[in-house]
Formats: structure tokens, C-alpha cells, sequence
């Protein structure tokens, strides 16, 4: 097991792994003139927004090493990018390990790695050490970068599995190959790391302390970006409203705003996730004052609770999160707001449950993630008194998902007959004469049209609400 004492400045490092991927690629091409074909890789993503722009970078690798990317997990390596924010993300992995099992029995040649959060647990690890002995590879979060480097083992003769863990990192490096989803999006990585402890949540332990990013190495990123055609970015973090408190420099993630605002050539921007305690006034003057911030904000709220959110650590209240969204409906009165919910909190009761219902309809959320509270062992929460019962939570969750459809598509529907700019983003994949893409404010719409479109801003009338998107008709 690595330890972050072997870690090298950023720039040495970066040196390194490029070694490392020119022995890669020599070894595949080896491999390839061996076999009479081309090496075929999957990545398969669990999580959020951050775990996509984590694959994308190992794909890149992949892909300047010389393997062909495919979807299907007959490739010869299968990745997996786990999450662990919930149980039932565990067991999805575990379930699909079984399946790759079976694939390996009958082509021992096949390679597995696995990577990502589930992996920065000590208790998977025992897991895939004693279940899944197959297994080739296990990194985490800390030490992505060194996919390069990890590849280098997977193609050369070795027995066992090789475990690559570090327990946490001050180290940022970016500055290696990355293949796309998209041609004109991007995500953009701010920082990284979580200091909120929420008691529920096992990020923290598992991505680390934060460490924001430069400004100029941000820009200079975005501004690559945008002269390889992109034309929105979403800015990722855990917290992005903290970012800049660990750097010498002195900013704000207002203040980046403004710089990646002045980049010419970048249309959109977007951005996530939003801390409610975080979210600074100098933030809403600059987003109300914005042509390119995207009038979409995702703010967990969590519970509508006071003494629920006392209990989760989240450091507000129901009052001051009612009164931020006050003052940012008041400064941005076309901004769209999304949130995230968590039901059957341990010591929630029907009354606290009657405080998050009230909070959808008071706030009027445009769309809400609701979930069902996974015990996260590790965190406080997990050993809390009271822990609600299976028959509760599900009655409870029913009763706030039904609210928050309800609230959701009074909300959208509320655009109907109107004109909105949308970035289209793909050919719909139920019907190939539909094109579909995202207004400012993150609605999804479906209109005629072909692939040309696709990567354009165009303007759409939104003809019909489908409830929580529209049919439109470009004009």
C-alpha cells in the first residue's frame, strides 16, 4: 500500500506519469502485434459529476496508451469509478463484479481495476481482498493520476492483485490526456476534498481535506478548453463556495467567477455543488450581474428541519436557508432551483418530515433528488440513537416525493408558450428525429432537428410541457 510520502512536486510528477504512459503505450503496441488486434477498454462511472470527470481522465490515458474504447464489458480491461455515498452503490459494484467474475473464468486474460471512493473504504477493501481475489487493480481518489503508471503493472507479467491506496493527498496534477463526453462541454475541476463533516456523509473520509485549485491554472484550463470548442463548463467541487481558502492567493469563487467570465469564446457556465452555508452575497451580486452564469443553482437543503439539520452538522438553519433563497429569488428572479433530500434521518419524526414538505412548497423547487438515508459506516450518523424503521421511511419518502413532483411541475410548466436559448447536446435516443439539449436554468427539451445542431446555442419555443421537460419547435 502507497503513502502520500512518496508523492513528488506536481511538476515532477507530471513528468513521470508521461514515462509512464510512453512505456504504455509501447507495451500495448506489443501486446496488440502479439494478439493480431487492437486492446479494448470500458470505464463504467457510479457518483456524481466528479466521478465522470475522473473517468474522463482515465480514459484519455487509456486511449493515448493505445487501447480502443468500447461500452461493452467484453473489453480486455473493465474499469469501474465507484462511489460509496450510498449503500445501494456498494452493492450495484459488487453485483457487477460477480458478473465479470464469470466473464474472467472463461478469458483469464481479461483484466479488472477499481478505483474511486468505494475504494478509500478500509471494509470494501477487506471485501475485495477476500471475495473478489480476481481483481487486478484497486486505486483511490488520492493517486488517479497515477493511472498511467498502475497501467504500466496491469501490462506486464504479475500474480495477485496490486492494491494502490493513499490515506490523503495535498497534491493536485492535471495536467494529463483527457477524452471527452462532449466535444462542447466540459467539466473543470476547482478543488477537491470536503471539510463539512456532515454526520451522514462519508465524502470527507473518502476524498479528503479541500484543496482548491489555482485561478490561473482554472484559466488557463477553461481557456484550452474554449479554443477546442467548448462552450459551457461546469465548475466542479464538493463545496465550490469555499473555494480559495487554502491558497496564498486572494480570491473568492465570486471573484473566479468573474475571471472565467471574461473569457472570450466560453458561452455558458455552470457549477456545483453549493454549500447553503457558504453562499456569500458577493456571489448573488455576481451571478444576478452575469451573461454567462447559467440561471440554475443546486442548493441541498437536506431537511427542512432546524433540529434535523442540527443533527446532520449542516450549520443552518430552516429560517436562514428560507431567507438566502429569499434573497437570491429577490436579486435572480428567473433562477431555477434544484436541491437535494434526504428521508429517515435517524431521529426523524412525522412532524420533521411535515417541516421538509413545507420547505419544497414554500421554496417552490424546480426539480428535488430525494433519497432514502443510507448508514454510512465511519460517520456519526451511522451510530445514532433512533434510527428510523424500514415501514416509516418508506411511507415518509412517498409522501416528500409526491410533493416535490407535484411542486416540480406546477414550476416548469410555467415556461410554457415562452422562446429559451438551448445548447443541444445529443439525437434523442427514442426517437432519431428529436434533438435534445438544456436551457440556462438546466430544463431539458426535445425539438426536431438532426446531429448538425448538435454543440449549437439555438432558440426554441417550448410548445409543450411533458412534466418535467418540453417538446419545442426551433424558431
Amino acid at each position: 500500500m502507497s503513502l502520500t510520502s512518496n508523492q513528488l512536486p506536481s511538476e515532477e510528477e507530471i513528468l513521470k506519469q508521461r514515462a509512464a504512459l510512453d512505456k504504455a503505450k509501447q507495451l500495448v503496441a506489443e501486446k496488440k502485434a502479439k494478439l493480431g488486434r487492437d486492446l479494448t477498454c470500458c470505464v463504467t462511472t457510479f457518483g456524481c459529476q466528479m466521478n465522470s470527470r475522473d473517468s474522463e481522465k482515465l480514459l484519455g490515458i487509456l486511449k493515448e496508451a493505445g487501447y480502443r474504447i468500447i461500452d461493452s464489458e467484453d473489453a480486455d480491461l473493465v474499469v469501474y469509478n465507484t462511489c460509496t455515498v450510498r449503500d445501494n452503490a456498494n452493492q450495484r459494484v459488487y453485483g457487477r463484479l460477480g458478473h465479470l467474475h464469470s466473464m474472467k473464468k472463461k478469458n483469464p486474460q481479461k483484466q479488472i481495476a477499481l478505483c474511486g471512493c468505494m475504494m478509500q473504504e478500509p471494509s470494501v477493501i477487506e471485501i475485495i481482498r477476500q471475495k473478489y481475489s480476481f481483481v487486478d487493480l484497486v486505486f483511490g481518489t488520492h493517486n488517479i493520476y497515477k493511472f498511467a503508471e498502475l497501467l504500466c503493472h496491469l501490462l506486464t507479467p504479475h500474480k495477485g492483485m496490486l492494491i494502490d491506496l493513499w490515506d490523503e493527498t495535498t497534491q493536485i496534477v492535471e495536467e494529463l490526456p483527457v477524452e471527452r463526453k462532449y466535444s462542447f462541454k466540459s467539466g473543470v475541476n476547482i478543488m477537491f476534498g470536503c471539510n463539512n463533516f456532515c454526520s451522514y456523509c462519508i465524502v470527507p473520509y473518502v476524498r479528503g481535506r479541500e484543496r482548491s485549485r489555482s485561478s490561473e491554472e482554472i484559466l488557463d484550463e477553461i481557456k484550452a478548453l474554449v479554443a477546442d470548442g467548448v462552450v459551457e463548463v461546469m465548475l466542479l467541487g464538493q463545496n465550490v463556495n469555499s473555494y480559495g481558502k487554502n491558497l496564498k492567493e486572494d480570491i473568492t469563487f465570486a471573484r473566479l467567477l468573474q475571471k472565467i467570465e471574461a473569457i472570450e469564446g466560453l458561452k455558458r457556465i455552470r457549477f456545483m455543488t453549493s454549500h447553503p452555508k457558504d453562499l456569500s452575497d458577493e456571489l448573488i451580486e455576481v451571478m444576478k450581474n452575469s451573461s454567462k452564469i447559467c440561471r440554475h443553482l443546486h442548493l441541498p437543503v437536506q431537511s427542512g428541519s432546524t433540529r434535523i439539520l442540527e443533527k446532520m452538522n449542516r450549520r443552518y438553519t430552516r429560517e436562514s436557508y428560507l431567507e438566502l433563497v429569499k434573497r437570491l429569488k429577490n436579486s435572480i428572479p428567473d433562477l431555477s432551483l434544484t436541491t437535494d433530500i434526504i428521508v429517515g434521518f435517524p431521529g426523524e419524526t412525522y412532524e420533521d418530515v411535515q417541516d421538509t414538505i413545507n420547505m419544497v412548497r414554500e421554496v417552490g423547487y424546480d426539480n428535488a433528488f430525494t433519497f432514502i438515508y443510507s448508514k454510512r459506516t465511519g460517520t456519526p450518523a451511522a451510530t445514532m440513537e433512533n434510527q428510523v424503521s424500514e415501514e416509516d421511511v418508506k411511507k415518509h419518502f412517498d409522501m416528500v416525493l409526491q410533493v416535490v413532483q407535484e411542486t416540480a411541475r406546477k414550476q416548469v410548466s410555467k415556461f410554457t408558450g415562452q422562446v429559451a436559448e438551448v445548447l443541444v447536446e445529443d439525437v434523442n435516443e427514442h426517437d432519431p428525429a428529436l434533438v435534445s439539449g438544456r436551457m440556462s436554468n438546466n430544463l431539458l427539451v426535445h425539438f426536431p432537428g438532426d446531429k448538425a445542431l448538435i454543440g449549437q446555442l439555438v432558440n426554441v419555443k417550448l410548445v409543450e410541457n411533458k412534466g418535467f421537460y418540453y417538446i419545442g419547435e426551433q424558431v
